[in-house]
């Protein structure tokens, strides 16, 4: 069987291949590249750590701040 050609679709059918092509590349582009990857125990015992400081009170650092001593824009 040949594919089918864009001509010999309906126009339902053309406006359902871009919304779904323009999914694909929204999630291609946005989507999370380390979905479904573990966390090593040491990185996650370490996150752990953090976020009971910060609970606890401890200090944090503003993102602005951190990305200027870096040189970044943000």
């Amino acid at each position: 069987m040949a594919d089918p050609k864009v001509a010999d679709l309906t126009v339902q059918e053309f406006k359902a291949l871009v919304r779904e092509i323009v999914i694909q590349t929204l999630l291609e582009m946005l989507g999370d590249p380390d979905e479904g990857l573990e966390l090593r125990d040491e990185f996650a015992a370490a996150l752990q750590r953090s976020l009971a400081t910060v609970e606890a009170g401890g200090k944090t650092i503003p993102v602005q701040e951190v990305a200027t001593k870096l040189g970044l824009t943000w």
